[in-house]
């Protein structure tokens, strides 16, 4: 497995520079976050919840969609994804000049659903992600549509490699970085980026324990499925590693973490009361793992968050605060 060089992710970051925002960095010293760790352990926000589209997802998009020809770009592209990924394709398919056609489970927020149509793409709706899987293939095959994997492949690293450059280049001397998993592409990518720029620096990826694929795949030493997704955070509803992404990580990622569902809404919480930040579940998995099994391994230390997307309709969003806040009535 060739892993992406220094160079090819800078030449991505140019290459996707203007259909991109480089998001800001947030040093987060106030009250709250103080009182709910260690006052000595300096946290730093990477903020790709304001990227296009709320979430880090066009960075692989278009890394994948702008090395596609024309002829198969005319032809259109497909996606499968609970929403954040078929947002990022819909939206980038109308910049190129291209179409997309993107199956998402039923289950899929209703707000994402309705963002993917904004952007014009056709919305097929399944039963579960497993579905969606077989019916993105058979599409692909029936139409010759381009199948823009969610997670997997080179492209789609260098592209989520991007936002590990720019980390880097923002906070050079962080001592650990914390980023989501679902199927593993952002954390690949991110990965390879900063230990390309800083070896020392750690890199921890978090898992929701409703969708353990890469956790189940570390301990196997293979890419591993998972039978059903049974968590809140459906951004990381990844039904399988895959090996690519799989490979990277176990490559440059130091160490795993889980979080439980109620985990995630605290954090939710902690982000919206202390930073005013409205995020939804999978931004907040870096949070919840810092204030729970990474708390003491990482007191005191330069920590950088991904807080990687904020798409979520505003009555789910106030249903996990609510879910929230019996156990954080005195946040933090």
């Amino acid at each position: 497995m060739q892993s992406p060089t220094l160079d090819e992710i800078q030449s991505t970051r140019r290459r996707i520079d203007s259909f991109i925002v480089e998001t800001p960095i947030w040093h987060w010293r106030n009250r709250e976050i103080q009182q709910a760790l260690d006052p000595h352990t300096q946290v730093f926000l990477k903020l790709e919840l304001f990227q296009h589209t709320g979430s880090f997802k066009p960075r692989g998009a278009l890394s994948v969609m702008l090395s596609l020809p024309p002829e198969a770009l005319q032809r259109g592209v497909t996606a499968v994804s609970a929403g954040n990924h078929a947002i990022a394709v819909a939206f980038a398919a109308a910049i190129l000049g291209s179409t997309a056609k993107v199956v998402m489970p039923k289950t899929a927020n209703p707000g994402r659903i309705a963002k993917c149509r904004s952007y014009g793409a056709q919305v097929v709706l399944v039963e579960d992600v497993h579905v969606a899987f077989e019916r993105v293939h058979q599409i692909e095959a029936e139409e010759g549509r381009t199948f823009v994997h969610p997670f997997e492949g080179p492209l789609t690293a260098l592209g989520t490699a991007t936002l590990g450059l720019e980390l880097m280049r923002q906070v050079p001397d962080l001592e650990a970085v914390i980023v989501p998993i679902g199927g593993g592409g952002l954390c690949a990518g991110i990965a390879a980026a900063v230990k390309l720029l800083n070896p020392a620096c750690l890199v921890f990826g978090v898992e929701p324990e409703g969708a353990d694929s890469m956790h189940r795949s570390f301990a196997s030493g293979k890419p591993e499925a998972i039978p059903k997704v049974t968590t809140i955070a459906d951004s990381l509803g990844a039904p399988m590693a895959a090996p690519y992404s799989f490979g990277l990580c176990r490559q440059y990622v130091d160490d795993l973490a889980l979080v439980n569902d109620d985990q995630l809404c605290q954090a939710m919480a902690l982000l919206f009361h202390g930073v005013r930040l409205a995020v939804e579940p999978a931004s907040a998995a870096p949070l919840a793992a810092l204030r729970g099994s990474l708390r003491q391994r990482l007191q005191g230390k330069r920590i950088g968050l991904i807080i990687s997307g904020a798409n979520i309709d505003p009555n789910t969003y106030f249903s996990y605060l609510q879910r929230a806040e019996p156990k954080e009535a005195n946040l933090p």
